[in-house]
């Protein structure tokens, strides 16, 4: 979902203004999410670097209990970052929490670098990270590019993973990518999705990442800065079923989005640096893992249909469409769904 993290900030300070909403699948019992809260928030016991390459050191935060269940928590974006609040979905004496911050972004060093930063170097830095923390097979937790680098790192160390938790679930097809960047949101989003393409000089081509990337790498930093707010203005709104616009204004005078923006930008013109359709294609590598997914019926960022879909391809997984509910991790719906979900790798 590091004061950098725009998205995930500006969740954390709505949720008095985001009304209660109802969540639920066809199998939701209402009774079970009643009262279902986060845990109370923890400082990290321990934080540190790992070099991970010649040039990309990645920041780390535990928390919990060290000889509980490790879970390693995949931050989204690409780009986004992981702050102690991200904490709160884990039981703090059953769970040992890893969360790291990517290549390039939150504290992680050098900042906005985006040498050396690509889907399988981001795989490999969870793997660094499992064997440097001494853990065994373990937990993933991630939503959004979070679910997307879960099913990577799964596909290459199937062995190494028990469990999966995976929220508004993003494979990197094309399709997934044009329907985020070219129109598929403007039919629900329709003004924020012209305010953005109405800043690149040719908005009907099909490569607007990539139109927005060469914007946020000018050397001009007054223009790398409007491009980086107007994307993360956009990628905010899009994000929530509810959320009002003077609020994610408020956050763009506070807070710094470039590493979010650029490195989302970076990946996405690039296609996430996968095959198309691979992740598809390999899942039948998870296929003994348990693994729960967790959806709002209005994610317009991940449309439930991608879950759908892959839940089709994976025995031993659970699907839950969330209703009242869109992308953010935070919409009350989706929370609770995600706290019972940990709740079942107890």
């Amino acid at each position: 979902m590091s004061k950098r993290i725009l998205l995930i900030t500006i969740v954390t300070l709505l949720m008095l203004m985001l009304s209660c909403q109802s969540s639920g699948n066809a199998k939701e019992n209402k009774q079970e999410t009643t009262g279902v809260k986060p845990w109370p928030a923890i400082k990290p016991y321990k934080t540190g670097y790992l070099h991970v390459s010649k040039i990309h050191n990645i920041f780390y935060q535990l928390g919990g209990n060290p000889n509980g269940k490790p879970v390693m928590f995949l931050h989204g974006g690409p780009g986004g970052g992981c702050t102690p609040e991200n904490f709160m979905y884990f039981n703090p004496e059953k769970f040992h929490v890893v969360l790291h911050d990517q290549r390039g972004c939150g504290k992680s060093t050098p900042y906005g670098e985006l040498k050396e930063n690509n889907t399988r170097e981001l795989v490999e830095d969870v793997e660094k990270l499992r064997k440097h923390l001494n853990l065994g097979p373990v937990i993933l937790f991630g939503g959004s590019w979070g679910s997307t680098l879960a099913l990577a790192y799964g596909e290459t160390y199937p062995r190494n993973v028990k469990g999966m938790i995976l929220r508004g679930i993003f494979t990197a097809t094309k399709r997934e990518i044009d329907h985020f960047f070219h129109g598929g949101t403007a039919l629900f989003f329709p003004e924020p999705y012209e305010r953005l393409t109405s800043l690149v000089e040719h908005p009907v081509e099909q490569n607007l990442p990539a139109q927005l990337l060469e914007k946020l790498q000018s050397e001009d930093p007054a223009v790398r800065e409007k491009y980086a707010r107007a994307w993360a203005r956009y990628e905010g709104k899009v994000a929530f079923l509810e959320v009002p616009d003077l609020a994610i204004e408020f956050f763009l005078k506070k807070y710094n989005p470039y590493a979010f923006s650029l490195i989302e930008n970076h990946y996405m013109a690039n296609n996430c640096f996968l095959e198309e359709g691979q992740l598809l294609q390999n899942v039948d590598k998870l296929k003994d893992i348990p693994i729960i997914l967790v959806n709002g019926r209005y994610d317009v960022i991940c449309p439930p249909i991608t879950a759908y879909r892959l839940h089709q391809k994976l025995p031993k997984s659970k699907l839950i469409i969330v209703e009242k509910a869109g992308h953010s991790s935070m919409e009350p719906g989706i929370q609770r769904e995600l706290i019972l979900a940990v709740k079942q790798f107890e």
